[in-house]
Protein backbone atom coordinates (compact mmCIF):
# COMPACT_ATOMS: atom_id res chain seq x y z
CA UNK A 1 0.00 0.00 0.00
CA UNK A 2 1.48 3.43 -0.91
CA UNK A 3 1.51 5.73 2.04
CA UNK A 4 0.53 9.42 1.09
CA UNK A 5 3.81 11.76 0.69
CA UNK A 6 3.23 15.59 1.91
CA UNK A 7 2.80 17.86 -1.13
CA UNK A 8 6.29 19.03 -0.19
CA UNK A 9 7.87 16.24 -0.22
CA UNK A 10 6.41 14.98 -3.59
CA UNK A 11 7.29 18.79 -5.12
CA UNK A 12 10.93 18.33 -3.88
CA UNK A 13 10.97 14.68 -5.38
CA UNK A 14 9.56 16.25 -8.81
CA UNK A 15 12.29 19.35 -9.07
CA UNK A 16 15.32 16.56 -8.05
CA UNK A 17 13.78 14.67 -11.54
CA UNK A 18 13.88 17.54 -12.98
CA UNK A 19 17.53 18.45 -12.35
CA UNK A 20 18.21 14.97 -13.79
CA UNK A 21 16.51 15.80 -16.74
CA UNK A 22 18.37 18.89 -17.59
CA UNK A 23 21.82 16.74 -17.16
CA UNK A 24 20.49 14.15 -19.48
CA UNK A 25 19.47 16.20 -22.61
CA UNK A 26 22.97 18.56 -21.49
CA UNK A 27 24.84 15.42 -21.97
CA UNK A 28 23.54 14.43 -24.68
CA UNK A 29 23.49 17.49 -26.12
CA UNK A 30 27.14 18.03 -25.52
CA UNK A 31 27.98 14.77 -27.03
CA UNK A 32 26.59 15.52 -30.46
CA UNK A 33 27.96 19.24 -30.58
CA UNK A 34 31.39 18.13 -29.21
CA UNK A 35 32.09 14.35 -30.22
CA UNK A 36 35.19 14.28 -29.05
CA UNK A 37 34.50 15.78 -24.99
CA UNK A 38 35.28 12.79 -23.39
CA UNK A 39 31.61 12.72 -21.89
CA UNK A 40 31.86 8.70 -20.49
CA UNK A 41 32.19 9.18 -16.55
CA UNK A 42 29.28 11.84 -16.82
CA UNK A 43 27.18 9.73 -18.94
CA UNK A 44 27.64 6.77 -16.09
CA UNK A 45 27.51 9.24 -13.33
CA UNK A 46 23.68 10.30 -14.53
CA UNK A 47 23.13 7.11 -15.23
CA UNK A 48 23.67 6.02 -11.70
CA UNK A 49 22.15 9.44 -10.39
CA UNK A 50 18.67 7.88 -12.11
CA UNK A 51 19.30 4.46 -10.50
CA UNK A 52 19.93 5.34 -7.03
CA UNK A 53 17.06 8.66 -6.65
CA UNK A 54 14.52 6.33 -8.61
CA UNK A 55 14.92 3.78 -6.11
CA UNK A 56 15.52 6.23 -3.00
CA UNK A 57 11.86 7.83 -4.23
CA UNK A 58 10.46 4.75 -4.55
CA UNK A 59 11.20 3.49 -1.09
CA UNK A 60 10.58 6.92 0.50
CA UNK A 61 6.99 7.00 -1.02
CA UNK A 62 5.71 3.06 -0.52
CA UNK A 63 5.63 3.17 3.51
CA UNK A 64 7.60 3.49 6.54
CA UNK A 65 8.73 -0.26 6.15
CA UNK A 66 9.80 -0.08 2.77
CA UNK A 67 12.06 2.35 3.99
CA UNK A 68 13.46 1.05 6.52
CA UNK A 69 14.32 -2.40 4.66
CA UNK A 70 15.88 0.47 2.04
CA UNK A 71 18.34 1.87 4.33
CA UNK A 72 18.53 -1.91 6.14
CA UNK A 73 19.99 -2.74 2.81
CA UNK A 74 22.05 0.32 1.75
CA UNK A 75 23.61 -0.75 4.98
CA UNK A 76 24.09 -4.46 4.60
CA UNK A 77 25.74 -3.75 1.09
CA UNK A 78 28.22 -1.08 2.34
CA UNK A 79 29.55 -3.72 5.32
CA UNK A 80 29.83 -6.26 2.82
CA UNK A 81 31.57 -3.61 0.55
CA UNK A 82 33.73 -2.78 3.68
CA UNK A 83 34.65 -6.14 4.80
CA UNK A 84 35.88 -7.33 1.36
CA UNK A 85 38.04 -4.47 1.58
CA UNK A 86 39.84 -4.89 5.38
CA UNK A 87 42.28 -7.93 5.95
CA UNK A 88 39.93 -10.59 7.81
CA UNK A 89 41.07 -13.63 9.56
CA UNK A 90 39.84 -17.03 8.56
CA UNK A 91 38.95 -17.20 11.96
CA UNK A 92 36.21 -14.69 12.38
CA UNK A 93 34.10 -16.24 9.23
CA UNK A 94 31.53 -16.78 12.67
CA UNK A 95 32.07 -13.44 13.77
CA UNK A 96 31.50 -11.60 10.89
CA UNK A 97 27.68 -13.61 10.72
CA UNK A 98 27.00 -11.59 14.03
CA UNK A 99 27.99 -8.09 12.70
CA UNK A 100 25.56 -9.23 9.92
CA UNK A 101 22.78 -10.29 11.76
CA UNK A 102 22.99 -6.79 13.70
CA UNK A 103 22.04 -5.04 10.61
CA UNK A 104 18.04 -5.99 10.71
CA UNK A 105 18.24 -5.99 14.73
CA UNK A 106 19.91 -2.50 14.64
CA UNK A 107 16.51 -1.67 12.04
CA UNK A 108 13.48 -3.30 14.07
CA UNK A 109 14.52 -0.60 16.80
CA UNK A 110 13.98 1.76 14.44
CA UNK A 111 11.12 -0.04 13.45
CA UNK A 112 9.53 0.06 17.16
CA UNK A 113 10.72 3.52 18.21
CA UNK A 114 12.72 2.23 20.59
CA UNK A 115 15.10 5.01 21.06
CA UNK A 116 17.27 4.03 24.11
CA UNK A 117 18.00 0.06 22.31
CA UNK A 118 18.88 1.77 18.90
CA UNK A 119 21.44 4.08 20.20
CA UNK A 120 23.37 2.02 22.17
CA UNK A 121 22.53 -1.31 20.93
CA UNK A 122 26.07 -1.32 18.25
CA UNK A 123 28.11 0.71 20.24
CA UNK A 124 27.72 -0.65 23.39
CA UNK A 125 26.27 -4.48 23.57
CA UNK A 126 27.87 -5.22 19.87
CA UNK A 127 31.30 -3.43 21.10
CA UNK A 128 31.35 -6.32 23.68
CA UNK A 129 29.69 -9.75 21.90
CA UNK A 130 32.42 -8.98 19.10
CA UNK A 131 35.47 -9.71 20.82
CA UNK A 132 33.37 -12.11 23.70
CA UNK A 133 32.80 -14.31 20.37
CA UNK A 134 36.69 -13.51 19.03
CA UNK A 135 37.79 -15.02 22.37
CA UNK A 136 35.84 -18.32 21.88
CA UNK A 137 37.53 -18.74 19.04
CA UNK A 138 40.61 -18.48 21.05
CA UNK A 139 43.04 -16.80 18.29
CA UNK A 140 44.62 -14.18 19.70
CA UNK A 141 46.78 -13.43 16.40
CA UNK A 142 45.38 -10.16 15.22
CA UNK A 143 42.99 -9.87 17.48
CA UNK A 144 43.14 -5.93 18.18
CA UNK A 145 42.99 -5.13 14.73
CA UNK A 146 40.25 -7.60 13.85
CA UNK A 147 37.93 -6.06 16.76
CA UNK A 148 38.67 -2.81 15.72
CA UNK A 149 38.64 -2.78 12.56
CA UNK A 150 34.95 -4.45 12.70
CA UNK A 151 33.69 -2.79 15.15
CA UNK A 152 34.52 1.01 13.19
CA UNK A 153 32.67 -0.94 10.22
CA UNK A 154 29.76 -1.59 11.97
CA UNK A 155 29.60 2.12 13.52
CA UNK A 156 30.08 3.64 10.12
CA UNK A 157 28.20 1.48 7.46
CA UNK A 158 24.72 0.76 10.07
CA UNK A 159 24.68 2.49 13.37
CA UNK A 160 25.31 5.82 11.39
CA UNK A 161 23.16 5.08 8.44
CA UNK A 162 20.43 3.59 10.59
CA UNK A 163 19.92 7.32 11.72
CA UNK A 164 18.79 8.47 8.58
CA UNK A 165 15.73 5.67 9.12
CA UNK A 166 15.44 6.71 12.24
CA UNK A 167 14.16 10.32 11.11
CA UNK A 168 11.20 8.68 9.72
CA UNK A 169 10.33 7.90 13.35
CA UNK A 170 10.50 11.51 15.14
CA UNK A 171 7.40 12.70 16.12
CA UNK A 172 5.24 15.48 14.30
CA UNK A 173 7.58 18.96 16.18
CA UNK A 174 10.69 17.52 13.85
CA UNK A 175 8.36 16.09 11.40
CA UNK A 176 5.85 18.67 10.36
CA UNK A 177 5.59 17.97 6.91
CA UNK A 178 6.04 13.85 7.37
CA UNK A 179 8.94 11.44 8.11
CA UNK A 180 10.49 11.93 4.25
CA UNK A 181 10.76 15.04 4.39
CA UNK A 182 13.40 15.20 6.78
CA UNK A 183 14.74 12.28 4.75
CA UNK A 184 14.54 14.31 1.83
CA UNK A 185 16.27 17.48 3.41
CA UNK A 186 19.65 15.85 4.83
CA UNK A 187 20.29 13.23 1.78
CA UNK A 188 19.68 16.24 -0.71
CA UNK A 189 22.00 18.70 1.07
CA UNK A 190 24.41 15.93 1.96
CA UNK A 191 24.84 14.88 -2.00
CA UNK A 192 24.31 18.37 -3.35
CA UNK A 193 27.20 19.40 -0.69
CA UNK A 194 29.69 16.86 -2.48
CA UNK A 195 28.51 18.16 -6.07
CA UNK A 196 29.26 21.67 -5.01
CA UNK A 197 32.63 21.33 -3.16
CA UNK A 198 33.71 19.15 -6.37
CA UNK A 199 32.53 21.82 -8.71
CA UNK A 200 33.99 24.65 -6.45
CA UNK A 201 37.25 23.09 -5.77
CA UNK A 202 37.72 22.36 -9.88
CA UNK A 203 37.15 26.13 -10.55
CA UNK A 204 38.36 28.46 -7.70
CA UNK A 205 40.43 25.80 -5.65
CA UNK A 206 44.24 26.01 -5.03
CA UNK A 207 45.42 25.17 -1.75
CA UNK A 208 44.40 21.48 -0.89
CA UNK A 209 42.90 20.76 3.01
CA UNK A 210 44.37 17.39 3.57
CA UNK A 211 46.87 16.80 0.70
CA UNK A 212 47.94 13.42 2.01
CA UNK A 213 44.59 11.79 2.18
CA UNK A 214 42.87 13.34 -0.89
CA UNK A 215 44.67 15.86 -2.66
CA UNK A 216 41.69 17.25 -4.72
CA UNK A 217 39.82 19.02 -1.67
CA UNK A 218 40.84 22.20 -1.41
CA UNK A 219 40.36 25.20 0.88
CA UNK A 220 37.91 26.76 -2.08
CA UNK A 221 35.97 23.61 -2.49
CA UNK A 222 34.97 23.36 0.96
CA UNK A 223 34.36 27.32 1.52
CA UNK A 224 32.29 27.32 -1.27
CA UNK A 225 30.74 24.05 -0.93
CA UNK A 226 29.13 24.82 2.36
CA UNK A 227 28.10 27.96 1.79
CA UNK A 228 26.27 26.85 -1.09
CA UNK A 229 24.94 24.34 0.45
CA UNK A 230 23.86 26.73 3.52
CA UNK A 231 22.25 29.14 0.60
CA UNK A 232 19.80 25.82 -0.06
CA UNK A 233 19.59 24.28 3.39
CA UNK A 234 17.80 27.99 4.42
CA UNK A 235 15.74 27.96 1.04
CA UNK A 236 14.87 24.32 1.50
CA UNK A 237 14.23 24.23 5.66
CA UNK A 238 10.70 26.20 5.57
CA UNK A 239 9.63 23.60 2.79
CA UNK A 240 11.08 20.69 4.41
CA UNK A 241 11.83 21.15 8.36
CA UNK A 242 10.42 23.07 11.43
CA UNK A 243 13.86 24.95 11.54
CA UNK A 244 13.84 28.70 12.03
CA UNK A 245 15.93 30.63 9.89
CA UNK A 246 18.77 30.51 12.01
CA UNK A 247 18.45 26.64 12.76
CA UNK A 248 17.98 26.13 8.87
CA UNK A 249 21.83 27.45 8.11
CA UNK A 250 23.53 25.95 11.55
CA UNK A 251 21.99 22.34 9.75
CA UNK A 252 23.27 23.09 6.35
CA UNK A 253 26.27 24.24 7.45
CA UNK A 254 26.61 21.44 9.82
CA UNK A 255 25.98 19.23 6.82
CA UNK A 256 28.38 20.82 5.07
CA UNK A 257 31.34 20.41 7.25
CA UNK A 258 30.67 16.83 8.23
CA UNK A 259 30.17 15.90 5.18
CA UNK A 260 33.55 17.14 3.86
CA UNK A 261 34.87 15.46 7.50
CA UNK A 262 33.04 11.87 6.35
CA UNK A 263 34.40 11.89 2.73
CA UNK A 264 37.76 12.24 3.94
CA UNK A 265 37.62 9.93 6.74
CA UNK A 266 36.38 7.28 3.87
CA UNK A 267 39.40 8.56 1.89
CA UNK A 268 42.07 8.21 4.30
CA UNK A 269 40.88 4.47 5.09
CA UNK A 270 40.95 3.43 0.85
CA UNK A 271 44.29 4.95 0.81
CA UNK A 272 45.55 2.98 3.72
CA UNK A 273 44.13 -0.36 2.07
CA UNK A 274 46.41 0.88 -1.41
CA UNK A 275 42.56 1.84 -3.78
CA UNK A 276 41.13 4.40 -5.34
CA UNK A 277 37.25 3.07 -5.37
CA UNK A 278 35.90 1.33 -2.86
CA UNK A 279 33.84 -1.10 -5.75
CA UNK A 280 32.16 -0.87 -8.51
CA UNK A 281 28.40 -1.04 -7.94
CA UNK A 282 27.40 2.17 -9.00
CA UNK A 283 29.61 2.92 -12.75
CA UNK A 284 30.72 6.42 -12.50
CA UNK A 285 30.65 6.65 -8.25
CA UNK A 286 32.65 3.67 -7.67
CA UNK A 287 31.09 1.44 -4.83
CA UNK A 288 28.30 2.26 -1.70
CA UNK A 289 31.19 3.59 0.77
CA UNK A 290 32.17 6.13 -2.08
CA UNK A 291 28.28 7.26 -1.96
CA UNK A 292 27.63 7.06 1.29
CA UNK A 293 31.29 8.26 2.91
CA UNK A 294 29.46 11.80 3.71
CA UNK A 295 26.13 10.37 4.47
CA UNK A 296 28.59 8.18 7.96
CA UNK A 297 28.45 11.88 9.30
CA UNK A 298 26.29 14.03 8.06
CA UNK A 299 23.42 11.43 9.39
CA UNK A 300 24.10 10.97 13.48
CA UNK A 301 24.64 14.93 13.75
CA UNK A 302 21.93 15.69 11.56
CA UNK A 303 19.58 13.20 13.57
CA UNK A 304 20.81 14.39 16.90
CA UNK A 305 20.52 18.48 15.97
CA UNK A 306 16.74 17.84 14.92
CA UNK A 307 16.24 15.92 17.85
CA UNK A 308 17.51 18.51 20.14
CA UNK A 309 15.78 21.14 18.68
CA UNK A 310 12.64 19.84 18.09
CA UNK A 311 11.79 16.35 19.89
Amino acid sequence: MIAPLHPNSVTTMAAVIAVLIVATVVTWILGRVRPGTKLEEIRKRVRSWWVIVGIFFVALALNRTASLVFFGLVSFLALKEYLSLIPTRRADRRVLLLAYLSIPVQYIWVGIDWYGMFIIFIPVYMLLVLPARMVLIGETEGFLRSAGTLHWGLMMTVFSVSHVAFLLALPESVNPFGGAAQVLFLVLLTEFNDVAQFLWGKSLGRRRVVPTVSPNKTWGGLLGGVGTTVALGTALAPWLTPFSRAEAMGAAALIGISGFVGDVVISAVKRDLGIKDSGNMLPGHGGILDRIDSLTYTAPLFFHYARYLHG
